[in-house]
């Protein structure tokens, strides 16, 4: 098995934050994004509801309003738009890898907008889950994967705020630290 320099690659971490639990129903509401290497560079975007179906419980953890989004949030074609030239700007030739805390959530709504509205995906179908990377670096059980446990393993006292950018943020500080364990046990 032949392995690729890792700079051929950039790890991404993206957050979102939704008006329900899946995008066939519900709206993606925010995007927060960064690169996880330094120097980071960042990409936060609101995005206009595409309906008015909303969770109760959803935007009282994002804080986040349909009514204010409807006349605030880009549309979702341009919102995308942006998303997939700030990817492929951070990236450039290297291939972007989309990483996220409980990755099956956040890219089922990012994949499924970037087809709807771009008919594509930057991200092809390259995705890296962070809490299955604590899960095999660690043994631990699922049930005791959430943020604040991996966070405390690198030395991190962290709580999910849910604006997406900062939570991006928080998500990329821990993937350095877990990929830094990874990298030394080989």
């Amino acid at each position: 098995m032949t392995t690729q320099p890792a700079n051929t690659e950039i790890y991404i971490s993206v957050d979102v934050e939704t008006s329900g639990p899946n995008p066939g129903q519900y709206s993606l509401l925010s995007i927060g994004a960064c690169t996880i290497e330094e120097p980071q560079d960042t990409f936060y975007v609101e995005l206009r509801p595409v309906s008015g179906r909303a969770s109760p419980e959803a935007l009282a953890v994002s804080g986040l309003s349909l009514e204010r989004l409807a006349e605030s949030g880009l549309p979702p074609f341009e919102a995308m738009a942006h998303f997939a030239e700030w990817v492929e700007q951070v990236a450039g030739p290297r291939r972007p890898v989309f990483v996220a805390f409980n990755t099956p959530f956040d890219w089922m709504f990012v994949n499924d907008y970037f087809h709807r509205y771009l008919g594509r995906n930057p991200f092809g179908h390259a995705a890296l889950d962070i809490k299955a990377l604590y899960v095999g670096l660690t043994g631990a059980a699922w049930q005791n994967t959430g943020l604040q446990a991996v966070g405390l393993r690198c030395g991190l006292d962290l709580e999910l705020s849910h604006n997406a950018l900062q939570d991006a943020l928080d998500q990329a500080e821990v993937f350095r630290c877990l990929l830094k364990e990874a990298r030394q046990r080989k």
